[in-house]
């Protein structure tokens, strides 16, 4: 647990807890703090019971925002996207008048930009790096969407330039990670609109205006990932089509082939049976000439198909 007293952006570390306890002289006090460290800080700070419950259980959390009589609970969700798959991370928020607890289960990268973000504008508020907070977490929707849009254009060119099996696991897989966060995004979504439009004692009035503009932003983002859910459906589409014309271009190959061979073949099967009397049979230097007859038939039809794209 890490405990800094924050005013005008610069960070003062605090060694005893119990300085949190009554407001400062100036600005407020960051509690980030781990799910372990809950058992210490509900008692100090009157934690609610049930948002406590939520920041232990292992089952996933969905966006929401609790209203308490001397904080709030908020829960947003992180997004990272390593190794071409998606994950969230649930950051719970306790904001209070002269405080804010960050409690993660694992580190969120959303914390680490934030420090340069709250020097940069001299931050001196818990409601101001709440506002910055949720900014960031929404901007890195934006860069896995971008992430997800280059791996679609990828697949698609390998799928138009050399259609594999394997592509349809990762189209499958993609596509299940991106309506897995369309759902996300709805409950995050709302999160934002109570922010933005809620009346609520704890926000600064002049900030709530600030949320609109995430709550845009959030907009935008759930919109882009209903393009992406339908980009998915036509790569998929396209994967079907790509590997119904390799097996027709396949199938177009062995006809030719077959039909190549059906008048050497025959020619052969002439030959081949057991009667002395068939013309040329016992043709001194016949069987030459019948290889060559056979050779000028098979590459003649062979470039009559090619001068008709058939081969």
């Amino acid at each position: 647990m890490k405990i800094r007293l924050v005013n005008n952006g610069v960070f003062t570390p605090i060694e005893d807890i119990n300085e949190t306890l009554l407001p400062a002289a100036k600005g407020f006090y960051w509690i980030d703090a781990d799910v372990e460290d809950l058992a210490v800080l509900q008692p100090l700070f009157g934690m609610h019971d049930l948002a406590v419950e939520d920041c232990l259980s292992e089952e996933e959390q969905r966006p929401k925002i609790e209203i308490y009589e001397n904080h709030y609970f908020i829960v947003i969700n992180s997004i990272r996207f390593d190794d071409e798959e998606i994950f969230l991370r649930a950051l719970n928020i306790f904001l209070g008048r002269h405080y804010i607890i960050t409690v993660t289960k694992q580190k969120i990268n959303e914390l680490r930009s934030l420090k340069p973000v709250l020097w940069e504008q001299e931050v001196s508020s818990p409601d101001y790096f709440l506002y910055h907070l949720v900014d960031i977490v929404v901007d890195n929707y934006f860069l896995v969407g971008d992430r997800i849009d280059t791996r679609i254009e990828t697949l698609e060119e390998d799928i138009l330039m050399h259609t594999k099996k394997s592509h349809l696991n990762e189209i499958i897989g993609l596509r299940g990670e991106i309506l897995w966060l369309k759902k996300v995004l709805g409950p995050q979504k709302d999160v934002i609109a109570t922010l933005n439009k809620k009346d609520l004692k704890l926000i600064d009035d002049q900030l709530q205006k600030y949320f609109s503009d995430i709550y845009e932003n959030a907009v935008k983002i759930a919109e882009s990932f209903d393009t992406y859910r339908e980009l998915m459906g036509n790569l998929r589409e396209a994967y079907q089509s790509s590997i119904s014309a390799r097996a027709n271009e396949i199938m177009r190959v062995f006809t030719a082939m077959t039909t190549i061979f059906m008048p050497l073949t025959f020619i052969t099967g002439i030959y081949g049976m057991n009667f002395d009397f068939i013309p040329g049979l016992h043709l001194r230097g016949g069987s030459y000439i019948l290889l060559g007859i056979m050779m000028l038939l098979g590459f003649g039809m062979f470039f009559i198909f090619r001068k008709k794209n058939w081969l």
